[in-house]
């Protein structure tokens, strides 16, 4: 595959079935082709969704030889991964994932393989937390806010991590204490376990910051297995992992977009994608596999299904799936967030030796970082839970107005007027994601159901970064869920 290779020259493999290599041809959809049902032969393996994990799984058994098609019901590959224009057309930004850090090793082999390097993330000067309208400064190589409640913080979060540690990673159920856990929500736990504000709002942004969900819309167990999800086999999960710039999850970001990874993987499988292939069903009462889509109807021996368990649940499966199975698509739901970004021609923030990171409690962006690319310069802000689903509705114009509004609070009115460009990407209205960045579950259910996130039923088999056993949620989960998968189906076939 060659390297360094431009976001348009990948899409127009992926979606022109240009690139050599690719598994056995298929009628395609997508923007470069009819969309009228077609039917085709019957593949070893079916592939719902070209998200990276679908990508990977599909790549990952073609590969090894096997017949594989991928439905896709969008017009593209990536899923929650997407390159989007600004608004003035003139620059791209990283609508969706778009971080990198240690142990996520899945992801950045992928990448070095279709040569897209990585940039660090700028993490000097000072980062701002905001409460309550109030900015409180602290150094960004620090990495946590300082101020009175720091050490009622502190004290929670190592009580935290001593949990995080005891979990088996991928299946936080079978902890002696999960029940416990599993009844009560992420905000009881934390309002048990700090005295003051503060420290509660920095426990809560363990939360909101990564899942873009209120404390009290998860269970305990939930959060504290997604902790714990955050490493390898040799570096267990921490929350400064997860949250932190340097030496964690936002260490670094991808040159040109973290949609030039599945872009590549799907320009690879070329002609096994079909685009504009929304699911309707899987029916498995014949031992095999039989998905119909609005594009026609395709068997396959197996079937990996590569999305959230709160997306696959919206599939009607004729055949029956496990109780677990069936609570997990009633009771998994996506977070509700959107990304807005603001392009400057030069950083004016650093001029006040400021990061551009904030975290806190502002609204509606309470989260910023800095990003660059295309020799301009980024202010990133996400707009989570509540916030975001007050502004669902909403124009665009108004949604712009109040994000703007946010970045002068924090940095001024220069946030307003040096801005050449912006884009906004609203993931609770993206048809086929429905919210985002990850399928997030209530308490009661991982005790119950969470077995079924990898556990096949019949010829299907799941993946969706929601089934990884580390880095849930992120980019390398969704790599390492689908090759998890594809051995599964291989293993199967054998």
């Amino acid at each position: 595959m060659p390297t360094n290779l431009s976001r348009r020259t990948l899409l127009r493999g992926a979606l022109a079935g240009s690139a050599a290599g690719a598994a056995t041809p298929v009628v395609r959809g997508g923007p470069a082709g009819a969309a009228t049902p077609v039917r085709t032969e019957a593949a070893d393996c079916i592939v719902v969704g070209a998200g990276l994990s679908g990508l990977a799984a599909a790549r990952r058994l073609a590969r090894a030889g096997r017949s594989v098609l991928v439905l896709e019901a969008r017009d593209r590959p990536g899923g929650r991964v997407q390159n989007v224009p600004t608004v003035g057309g003139g620059y791209e930004m990283d609508g969706g994932a778009e971080f990198v850090g240690p142990t996520q090793n899945h992801i950045k082999a992928l990448a070095n393989e279709y040569g897209v390097r990585t940039l660090p993330t700028w993490n000097e000067g000072s980062n701002l937390y905001w409460r309550n309208g109030s900015a409180t400064p602290y150094p960004a190589a620090v990495g946590l806010p300082v101020d009175a409640g720091t050490p009622d913080a502190a004290a929670a979060l190592a009580q935290l991590s001593a949990i995080c540690l005891q979990l088996e990673p991928g299946r936080p159920w079978r902890h002696p204490m999960a029940r416990v856990w599993d009844a009560m929500t992420y905000d009881q736990w934390v309002r048990a376990h700090t005295l003051t504000a503060s420290a509660r709002l920095q426990l809560d942004l363990v939360c909101t910051a990564t899942l873009s969900v209120r404390p009290d819309e998860i269970s305990a167990l939930f959060m504290f297995g997604y902790i714990a999800s955050a490493g390898n086999a040799q570096n267990p999960g921490t929350a400064l992992r997860l949250i932190s710039v340097s030496g964690g999850a936002q260490e670094r970001f991808f040159d040109g977009g973290a949609a030039l990874v599945p872009l590549a993987m799907a320009a690879e499988l070329a002609d096994s994608i079909v685009y504009d292939a929304p699911v309707r069903s899987i029916d498995t009462s014949t031992g095999q596999a039989v998905v119909h889509t609005d594009r026609g109807s395709f068997r396959g021996r197996r079937v990996v299904v590569a999305m959230s368990p709160a997306i696959s649940g919206r599939i009607s499966y004729p055949s029956g799936l496990t109780t677990a199975r069936d609570r997990l698509h009633a009771g998994v739901r996506m977070g509700s967030v959107g990304k807005f970004q603001a392009v400057y021609d030069k950083p004016f923030w650093r001029g006040k030796a400021l990061s551009g990171q904030v975290a806190g409690n502002g609204r509606p962006i309470d989260v910023t970082f800095e990003s660059y690319s295309q020799g301009k310069h980024f202010l990133l802000g996400f707009i989570s839970a509540d916030e975001m689903r007050r502004l669902d509705g909403a124009p665009e114009e108004r949604l712009v107005e109040e994000c703007f509004d946010s970045l002068s609070e924090y940095f001024g009115p220069s946030a307003r007027s040096l801005a050449i460009d912006h884009g906004l990407k609203r993931w609770d209205d993206e048809p086929y994601s429905w919210g985002g960045p990850t399928g997030v579950s209530g308490p009661g259910l991982l005790t119950r159901a969470g077995v079924a996130l990898r556990q096949p039923v019949g010829p299907i088999h799941w993946a969706g970064t929601e089934s990884a056993v580390y880095w849930q949620g992120y980019m390398d989960g969704a790599v390492s869920a689908g090759e998890r998968a594809a051995d599964e189906v291989a293993a199967a076939l054998a």
